[in-house]
């Protein structure tokens, strides 16, 4: 299966350049691509982006943050050809004339889940109804912190004050960093921890406990922009055209996105 998507993505390359001129010879000498992109998208990118070096003979720097983040990190000016960040972000970056205006390509979307300890009983998250009845019966709670920019920690803080819990979670919820936010679950410290799925699924300490149930569900759609004055725009474009292919989409498959 694995050699299978190479191939795919390899062939995906080919047609990929060939539709933006670009030759062989062109890209002889290899660009190297600085990209920021959302935090959620790590695990996908880490594991596309041998692949991608491989078949377009680039290189990939990669800089990760919260969406909210990184798209703060372009309007302040910080070098690089390509940001991943949730829609309304490049939407803002594209408002402020800081990424290419152009046809939106959205890569994946990824819905925010509900994770344990390895091992621990798994809140009821059947319906929202269960899911309100769960979190009232859970000791502790923690997700990212929203002043951090994170989409799950935004949506999760929201949708307590929606189901009329908040006042009652305050007490016993922790708004964490990424870097903390799954070590204060794995070590039993807090019961139930809340981010977007595909990075729930990459964490070997923690179990995921399941999706949020669909009728409080929220997906975040993640698109890419293409940075103005960056220094590699066309190898960027490459890029973009790799990460949109069915084999690219496959593996995003396979890392929780939808």
């Amino acid at each position: 299966m694995k050699r299978r998507s190479i191939l795919s993505a390899s062939a995906t390359i080919a047609s990929g350049l060939a539709l933006l001129g670009i030759t062989p010879p062109t890209i002889a000498k290899a660009a190297n691509i600085r990209l920021l992109s959302a935090s959620a998208l790590h695990p996908a990118i880490d594991a596309l982006m041998p692949d991608f070096e491989k078949s377009s003979g680039h290189r990939l720097t990669v800089a990760y943050g919260t969406a909210g983040a990184v798209a703060d990190r372009v309007q302040k000016g910080e070098a690089a050809d390509l940001v991943i960040s949730s829609v309304p972000m490049i939407d803002r970056l594209q408002a402020q004339a800081k990424v290419v205006a152009g046809d939106r390509v959205i890569i994946a979307k990824v819905g925010v889940g509900a994770f344990v300890r390895k091992g621990a009983a798994k809140p009821d998250m059947g319906s929202a109804d269960a899911f309100k009845r769960s979190m009232l019966a859970a000791r502790s709670i923690a997700y990212p912190d929203p002043a951090g920019g994170g989409a799950s920690g935004v949506y999760v803080a929201s949708l307590l004050e929606r189901l009329g819990i908040a006042a009652e979670m305050k007490p016993k919820t922790r708004l964490a960093t990424l870097e903390t936010l799954y070590a204060s679950v794995a070590s039993g410290d807090v019961e139930i921890g809340f981010n977007q799925v595909s990075e729930i699924l990459a964490q070997p300490t923690v179990e995921l406990a399941g999706p949020l149930p669909p009728a409080i569900q929220n997906y975040t759609q993640f698109a890419p922009g293409i940075v103005v004055g960056g220094n590699q725009t066309d190898a960027a474009r490459v890029l973009v055209a790799f990460l949109s292919s069915p084999a690219a989409k496959s593996v995003l498959k396979e890392k929780g996105f939808e």
